[in-house]
């Protein structure tokens, strides 16, 4: 996949849709985007109730 708008805005889709999938609907305060990367926030790791052992970057269960 290469670094255009339209497949960034694409692996963003699939990155929300998967973490919805997941935990239901995301909220505005859940994630933000870093380039090409959705970012979790500490708001949405306490609401997913767990620790995936990711090294998330506002993990609440460290």
């Amino acid at each position: 996949m290469s670094d255009t708008p339209e497949s960034n805005r694409e692996a963003e889709q699939i990155q929300i849709a998967s973490a919805e999938a997941e935990n239901g609907p995301l909220r505005p305060e859940d994630f933000y985007m870093e380039g090409p990367y959705m970012v979790f926030t500490a708001a949405y790791h306490l609401r997913r109730g767990y620790c995936c052992n990711s090294s998330c970057r506002h993990c609440p269960y460290k």
